[in-house]
């Protein structure tokens, strides 16, 4: 794009290395070609090609001996140490068995304070020289930064915080901190060379410590780049109005710097959820891009296997937890595909149907006639044994468990073809062997979240893509070039980003302490941003300037050097060519025409050789549906796209209705007849008969027993009810019969709830635990529901009525039309559409609004996006 500068070689920061090598040789020009008696310090590895290169530009040289050109910490790595070391790991442990054992704070989430404690330990340590030496002389620093008078709970968090150091330091074993402290103390005694630093902010104390003392013995000079440049570079900005537009934006100008032949570009990330968002469009593109910063194991889809095995485990192989660690790609690897996916498949019909909800042993029990999932339950039941959640276990034991557990399971196996499962798969080996000496002894609660925490500390990076587009950090960009840089997500809220200083210590004391501070923090942030713009001459900034309709800020930094831009130069630097080019990138998308309202038809299945798709029978449900509407039917009914039944978990209305049918069998089977018999005698009976049809909802479900006494409100017009039936002649004949009726072409299937006979009349009675009003509602228009009539039909019937059993109420609704006529009338309408079904007429979606309200096949047929 015209508007983004294009250089091919980085020609500001061509400039400052070679000042820097100038300098360089200028101080030691008679050494030449031999540079090999100075050390430069680089803030990374990636200065070394750029300043070796200017050394050679300078020297003018056919070859040069370089100097050696390493960073701080892999200079100081290569310095031996007598002592042992002391991992994160075993820290983490020891200090979180003594916060425990002292029980200071209760029922705090102690691993997450133990992570804290260390962090503040390792920065403690690093300004060692700087702090009181003894608790009492750390405590008045304490009081003093608060600005308060004595304090029992400033002291006491004071000293908690000194005598915990100090007890952390006595060990014979170093930590990291301490043992970074002293490889860097024993270079700066045996300093002997020239020492030359490329920085661009501040260093931590401790660095800063080691620069003083190499003084003291050699040479040392520093080249700051806050020192050496005389402005900022002037970026571009784009402003999203959305985080899909900022990271569409964002895409699409990495697309074209590729395009124009630029080939090192960064995406420098401060929100990490635009960048997921940009990362999927760009590989959308076929753009891979490399990340130097990783992403947390935490995150990852290889970690979630875990904490679905562990999270079923613990839920006692609840069955959406058992389910949804199934699904996991990485479970029983040797298995095919196919065979996995069957067995599980399989095993969830089973659970819904069934209405199994946990317990591994009940499914196990469930499962005795499927072959197919009697291997990978006893592998379950197997790997759960493993992992026996009672009693203690050290942390090392508990790491053995899992890992075998896992090997029974095969995620193991499955984790290994994957690079981010064989990084898992060595960090947990890792941490047992570590952890191997520690004796303390943990619940399984306590290991899981010690686990948990350890995967969001954890940290992959995926080494194999390589790719000349990257993401990368504000602090990994010091002294480097780049063909382009792209900083995404720049509002106020992301640049400077939050230094974490944890519940301990406020800003004025971690300041009294030499500790960093947020302040400090925004200034290194603020230094790195300014020379990572002084070097590269190619940047764009984004940020999203709304969100979700409330107005958000630039970044403070990036806001002052624009305004002072504009100010002098007239120029707002915004980018102009973006807003286009999305623009016409959104008009060339190919948009989706309207669908059509559907009217599918069967006979179009023949000819692909599915073979007969009418069913042969139907259900009074299913005549029902293809009254309501023809697509719900050909939906449910001909694809067979029936929603699978949810393990049921509480009682619903559904199961109380079901109760009320069983209760009233039974009863009726008992007592055919209630007149002449003693009413409270007859009272009592039905509630000993309902207490048995509900005993295991009861066992089960606490609300089950609003449910009956939902049922027992209505006993007493009940039982009226039926004495007044009896009283008109109507007798008892039987209850819960089914029919199979054959017609032209179909058959009908149903059951009838109850007949009653009246010399030679007869009466089906449905039970509905529905008001009488709803009930009048379906029998008012004449074959919209065609319950009642089919129930006449099939049992020769020449009258057919709801029985209404609601809120104490119980009604006869019957129907106001003649029901032998609208029996006759609905079968012989089945039997025509059946027909025309099969001779190739549609079955359209013309459902009325309340037919579609809770109709599960809206999604199918797309209602509401019809022309």
């Amino acid at each position: 794009m015209e508007s983004v500068k294009n250089s091919g070689t980085h020609t500001a920061a061509a400039v400052f290395f070679d000042a820097v090598a100038r300098r360089i040789l200028d101080a030691h020009g008679a050494a030449l070609p031999d540079l090999r008696g100075i050390v430069i310090l680089l803030p990374n590895f990636h200065a070394v090609q750029p300043l070796a290169q200017a050394l050679m530009r300078v020297a003018q040289r056919p070859a040069l001996l370089l100097p050696q050109m390493v960073t701080l910490n892999d200079w100081a790595q290569g310095v031996a140490l007598d002592a042992p070391m002391s991992t994160d790991s075993q820290r983490s442990a020891l200090l979180y068995q003594h916060l425990r054992k002292q029980q200071w704070f209760g029922n705090a989430e102690l691993w997450g304070m133990t992570q804290e404690l260390l962090k503040l330990f390792d920065e403690l340590t690093y300004s060692l020289n700087e702090l009181p030496g003894e608790a009492e002389a750390f405590a008045a620093v304490v009081q003093q930064a608060y600005q308060a008078r004595r304090n029992s709970t400033l002291q006491l968090e004071a000293r908690l915080v000194f005598e915990l150091w100090h007890a952390m330091q006595s060990g014979a074993e170093l930590d990291a901190a301490r043992a970074y402290q002293q490889r860097l103390a024993m270079l700066a005694k045996k300093a002997e060379r020239p020492l030359y630093v490329l920085r661009t902010s501040d260093w931590d104390a401790v660095e800063q410590r080691f620069l003083d003392e190499y003084g003291q013995h050699a040479m040392v000079k520093v080249f700051d780049l806050r020192e050496m440049e005389t402005q900022s570079g002037a970026p571009l900005f784009f402003a999203a109005t959305s985080l899909e537009q900022e990271a569409r934006a964002a895409a699409l100008q990495v697309r074209h710097w590729l395009a124009a032949g630029k080939r090192d570009i960064a995406i420098v990330a401060q929100d990490r959820v635009v960048a997921r968002r940009m990362r999927a469009l760009l590989e959308r593109a076929e753009v891979l891009v490399a990340d130097e910063t990783g992403w947390t194991f935490s995150t990852l889809s290889v970690s979630t296997v875990l904490d679905r095995w562990l999270t079923a485990l613990q839920s006692d192989f609840y069955h959406h937890d058992l389910l949804d660690l199934l699904k996991s790609p990485y479970i029983f690897a040797e298995m095919t595909a196919g065979e996995r996916k069957a067995a599980v498949y399989r095993l969830e019909q089973l659970l819904r149907k069934q209405g199994v909800v946990q317990g591994l042993e009940a499914f196990i029990a469930l499962a005795g006639p499927e072959i197919t999932l009697h291997q990978p339950l006893a592998r379950l039941r197997q790997a759960a044994a493993l992992l026996e959640q009672n009693g203690k276990r050290t942390l090392a034991e508990w790491l053995e468990a899992l890992l075998e557990s896992l090997n029974v399971l095969g995620i193991d196996t499955g984790l290994q073809q994957d690079d981010a499962g064989q990084q898992l798969l060595r960090a947990l080996a890792t941490w047992r062997q570590e952890l191997h000496g520690d004796a303390g002894r943990y619940r399984y609660s306590e290991w899981r979240r010690w686990l948990a925490q350890q995967l969001d500390t954890q940290t992959y990076r995926d080494s194999g893509i390589d790719s000349t587009v990257c993401f990368t950090h504000l602090a990994a960009t010091r002294w480097r070039a780049f063909d382009a840089v792209l900083l995404l997500g720049c509002d106020a809220e992301h640049l400077p980003g939050v230094a974490d200083g944890g519940r301990w210590f406020n800003d004025a004391v971690r300041a009294a302490l030499n500790l960093p501070t947020r302040s400090s923090h925004a200034v290194r942030q603020r230094d790195d941003l300014r020379a990572l713009l002084a070097m590269n001459d190619t940047v764009l900034v984004t940020w999203q300037k709304d969100q979700q309709g409330e107005a958000r800020l630039l970044s403070p930094f990036l806001q002052i050097l624009r305004d002072a831009h504009e100010q002098s130069h007239r120029d707002d630097l915004a980018e102009r060519e973006l807003p286009a080019l999305l623009a016409a990138e959104e008009a060339y998308q190919v948009l989706l025409p309207l669908s059509a309202q559907p009217a599918p038809s069967p006979s179009a299945m023949l000819s692909t050789g599915v073979g007969e798709v009418v069913p042969d029978s139907v259900s009074i449900s299913a005549y029902n549906s293809l009254v309501a509407c023809p697509y719900q039917f050909y939906a449910r009914h001909i694809l067979r796209l029936n929603e699978l039944d949810e393990v049921q978990e509480t009682i619903e209305k559904r199961d109380y209705g079901e109760r009320v049918h069983g209760i009233l069998q039974r009863f009726h089977e008992r007592y055919p007849q209630v007149s002449g018999q003693d009413g409270a005698a007859m009272d009592a009976a039905l509630r000993q008969i309902s207490e048995e049809v509900f005993a295991d909802l009861l066992a089960q479900d606490f609300a089950a027993r609003a449910w009956l006494a939902r049922w027992y409100k209505s006993l007493p017009a009940y039982l009226e009810w039926q004495a007044e039936n009896e009283a008109a002649g109507w007798r008892y004949a039987e209850s819960e019969s089914t029919f199979d009726w054959q017609l032209e072409g179909i058959r009908l299937r149903g059951r009838i709830d109850r007949l009653d006979v009246r010399a030679e009349e007869k009466l089906v009675l449905d039970y509905k635990t529905q008001s009488e009003q709803v009930l009048r509602n379906k029998l008012k228009e004449p074959g919209e529901d065609v319950q009642l009539a089919c129930y006449a039909y099939a049992h020769e019937a020449a009258d057919a009525a709801f029985v209404s059993i609601e809120n104490g109420k119980v009604k006869r609704v019957g129907a106001k039309h003649d029901v032998p006529l609208l029996a006759q009338l609905n079968a012989e309408r089945l039997v025509q559409v059946i027909g025309a079904i099969r001779s190739g007429a549609g079955l359209p979606a013309n459902g009325v609004d309340s037919a579609c309200t809770y109709c599960e096949m809206r999604g199918v047929c797309r209602k509401g996006m019809w022309q």
